[in-house]
This record gives structure tokens, sequence and C-alpha cells, in this order.
């Protein structure tokens, strides 16, 4: 039985997984407390996290040294840093101010492969896009879980979540609706054709 690995994922309605240049906030400002909630408690489950290099280097920026106790982070951010983190990168070395953070190097097919084999907690990686596009197209995703907050960053923008991704069928799973705005929809991706 292997782990199972979830693609998860905040966009705006036009798909953009980050902005630039612009004054959004975290979660587009649109936090409300059902999304919160559910974060936390997503959280709150054993898992392992994986990263891709960029994805990581920013999430030691925005969370500061591990000096700065969990319980002083945003609630969701302060669940995720202590989880055991595998960190996919050729060009990152350690060691990290960050709990629990390995690196890996070499394919990443064969390194997530691997990772869902040997491991006994599900695996969760948040953004790395490029990373997650790379496994989804290898078949290594089980789900997308995919949260779309209610803007359209049409000027500002960056990083479409799917930009360049192969085609793919999706089967939705699971659907919830927080603070009467906020959407997020869960997937199972099979390739298309």
């Amino acid at each position: 039985m292997t782990a199972s690995y979830t693609f998860d994922v905040f966009a705006s309605l036009d798909g953009f997984a980050s902005y630039d240049n612009a004054d959004w906030g975290p979660y587009w400002g649109k936090q409300g407390p059902e999304f919160l909630e559910r974060r936390i408690a997503q959280y709150d489950e054993p898992q392992r996290m994986v990263f891709g290099a960029d994805t990581f280097r920013l999430m030691m920026q925005m969370f500061g040294p591990s000096k700065i106790p969990s319980e002083d982070l945003d609630p969701v951010n302060g669940r995720m840093r202590p989880m055991p983190t595998t960190v996919v990168s050729s060009t990152l070395e350690g060691p990290f101010d960050w709990p629990d953070a390995t690196v890996v190097t070499g394919d990443a097919i064969e390194l997530i492969t691997r990772l869902k084999e040997e491991s006994d907690v599900p695996l969760r990686s948040h953004g790395s896009l490029s990373l997650n596009r790379a496994l989804m197209a290898a078949g290594l995703v089980d789900r997308v879980q995919l949260t779309i907050f209610p803007v359209i960053a049409g000027q500002t923008g960056v990083e479409p979540v799917f930009g360049g991704a192969a085609d793919f069928d999706l089967e939705l799973l699971e659907s919830h609706t927080f603070d009467a705005r906020t959407q997020e929809l869960t997937y199972r991706p099979t390739l298309h054709g």
C-alpha cells in the first residue's frame, strides 16, 4: 500500500497561484473563520510535507527562523512548519532553519515514487507548481485540492497553476464552500487520452 499524495494549491478564480505588485495579502485577503478552521484541521492530521526548492525557500522566508515559536505564526503555518518535510532539490544544501526538513536530490519522479512506497503517513505538497505538474503527468498525484478564492487577478496575477500542464480528466471527490465565498474542490486527476 502506498501513501496518498495530495497537491494542495490556492488560486484566484482566473487560475493564478500568486500575484505581483499588488496588496491582496495572505489568502488573497479572503480568509474567513470557516476557511481557517478547515485548514487548521487539515494540518492536525499526521502527514509529510513535500516541497520543491523555490517553494521551500519562500516558506522559510515567510515563516522566519525556527526560533519563532509555532504558536506565534499564522495558525495554519504554525501547524505546517513542524511537520516532517521532504524538499526535492538539486540546488539547496542544508542545514536549514526548519524543524524537520530533509533535502533529497535526483529525479523527482523516482524520489516521490519511493517516498510514496516508504511513507507511513499521507504526503501533501502545498504549491510547488512545476514539481506537482510533473508528478501529475507521471500519475503520482492522487488528489488535487484546489482552493479558489473569490478574486480575479487579471492584471497582477502570476504563476498560472496549471500553465504548461498535461491534459487531465478530473473526478470531483469533494467540494466545500467556506464563509459563503471560498471554494475548495478536491479532484482525482487522470491523464486524458
